[in-house]
């Protein structure tokens, strides 16, 4: 009996997870008269926690055989999480770097569960604290744009095809940086909340129509699409 009554709350609190998810990606759901598209793709966060002494990141590596440690190649521990997905990079000073999240909200969560698994290795760690460093959001103008003119109209813009088939601009209000392609793909980042990406992706969106660089037929482009890894 105790164990199906375990189950059965394993199972509500996994319910309660998912409903939570899907409320949340409702709230992030622009509305139809903002006609933006764009998406979150990356959340990059950092983390400090208190420590009486340097964490032994061998000590982790020996009891969660699931977390990789090469301390030969890269200084940090690397510890995945499934629900929510994330990786979080471990220092022995005390400092992580969680990145692959696709919301800020899910941070607490994602470093909840990195405690909990530092401390069943045996290491005393409390009092994190989350900094969220970088938005990541990929998305679509639905209009072709003249790179070669963009360049020249909008200021703190960087074209250089030969080097890199994007334009890169520089937004300075809010704080941001975009690569621009001619398909009207875009991608923002620079941003600390998600509020900030719909301001900067809004703004861009009138930017482009307003300068006159909005072309709607600019003929087929080699570009295809954005890959994130």
């Amino acid at each position: 009996m105790a164990k199906k009554k375990t189950a059965n709350i394993k199972e509500k609190e996994s319910a309660k997870e998912e409903e939570s998810e899907e409320e949340e990606s409702v709230e992030e759901k622009e509305s139809p008269e903002d006609d933006l598209d764009y998406k979150i793709e990356n959340v990059v966060a950092t983390v400090v926690v208190e420590i009486t002494e340097k964490i032994d990141l061998n000590q982790i590596a020996r009891r969660h055989a699931e977390v990789e440690y090469n301390p030969e190649r890269f200084p940090g521990l690397v510890m995945r999480i499934e629900k929510p997905r994330a990786t979080i990079l471990i220092f022995s000073t005390g400092k992580m770097v969680v990145t692959g999240l696709r919301k800020a909200t899910e941070a607490p969560r994602v470093v909840e569960k990195v405690v909990k698994n530092i401390k069943k290795a045996g290491i005393k760690v409390s009092n994190p604290v989350i900094t969220i460093q970088n938005i990541v959001a990929s998305g679509d103008l639905h209009t072709n744009i003249d790179l070669n003119m963009a360049a020249i109209v909008m200021e703190y813009a960087m074209y250089e095809p030969e080097v890199f088939p994007g334009l890169i601009y520089r937004m300075q209000e809010p704080k941001t940086v975009f690569l621009i392609f001619s398909t009207g793909r875009i991608v923002c980042t620079g941003a600390k909340k998600k509020e900030i990406v719909r301001e900067a992706v809004k703004k861009l969106n009138k930017e482009v129509r307003e300068l006159g660089v909005a072309k709607q037929d600019m003929g087929e482009s080699d570009y295809q699409d954005i890959t994130f890894i």
